[in-house]
């Protein structure tokens, strides 16, 4: 690729994206956090310099920079003046899987680089204490679905995932079923996430997905499923999906264990 020239630093921040007028260093750390968490970016082959990162992404090296600044202050890379950068290893960041918390690109991004198979558990009411959370009735019939998320690279468990999906959409549910006389009766997304695989299959858009995250212990059933101790600290997520129409058409409720999974967010102070 050839090198460009480099631009004036007044005008680092302001080529914008698709997801909007995202300043190009906030572009930049999110593209080469990507890449570190999914392993692109690490081993002996090492961190890319300034001047590579420059010509490679055709921005100043004041961006450059200000990207690898904040990598930094997110414990994803070290700097040392005389050896360059260099990513941290994940027993440095406390051994966890460190998974950014901005948009719904980074939510796709943790299924690609993660695995999960769904048992379909049939058409049930919601339980209670997710019907108050997300304020629905429990008389509502919803798809159950339960998979254990694993880690791509080791096969460690990350997520016990419990997914609910409206009713009333029966007809792409039935779309994502193994047929019935199948030897392998469980689903399996790929890279893709189940939201993708009942969006796409009910021609639904995605409008919103609202997240609340809670600390709890472990309960027998997640204590097993993770491989963890019973009460060990666990990151519960419930997970919310709107459609266009602002209807909520799947929700999940996800425990990961808590000394292997961290959740990144990245707040810029305007003014």
């Amino acid at each position: 690729m050839n090198s460009p020239a480099e631009a004036p630093d007044t005008l680092m921040e302001k080529a914008p994206d698709k997801a909007g007028d995202k300043p190009r260093y906030q572009q930049l750390a999110d593209e080469l956090r990507a890449l570190i968490l999914s392993g692109k970016l690490a081993g002996s082959s090492g961190f890319p310099t300034e001047s590579v990162l420059c010509a490679e992404y055709g921005v100043s090296r004041f961006t450059v920079r200000e990207a690898l600044r904040r990598l930094q202050n997110e414990g994803l890379i070290a700097r040392r003046r005389g050896s360059g950068t260099v990513v941290q290893p994940a027993a440095a960041r406390g051994g966890a899987l460190h998974q950014p918390l901005s948009n719904v690109g980074e939510i796709l991004q943790y299924a690609r680089d993660t695995r999960i198979a769904y048992d379909h558990l049939g058409l049930q009411s919601l339980p209670k204490s997710i019907a108050v959370q997300v304020a629905m009735p429990t008389s509502g019939k919803w798809f159950r679905f339960r998979g254990v998320r694993r880690q791509v690279s080791d096969g460690q468990p990350i997520a016990l995932t419990e997914a609910y999906v409206i009713g009333e959409l029966e007809r792409a549910v039935a779309e994502i079923l193994p047929a019935p006389d199948a030897a392998d009766q469980t689903i399996n997304p790929g890279s893709n996430t189940l939201f993708q695989f009942i969006s796409n299959a009910a021609g639904l858009s995605m409008s919103r997905v609202t997240q609340d995250i809670q600390a709890v212990s472990a309960s027998a059933e997640v204590a097993t499923a993770l491989d963890i101790p019973r009460r060990a600290a666990c990151l519960r997520i419930l997970r919310c999906y709107h459609d266009q129409d602002g209807r909520m058409f799947e929700m999940s409720v996800s425990h990961h264990p808590g000394d292997r999974f961290a959740y990144s967010m990245h707040i810029d102070v305007e003014g």
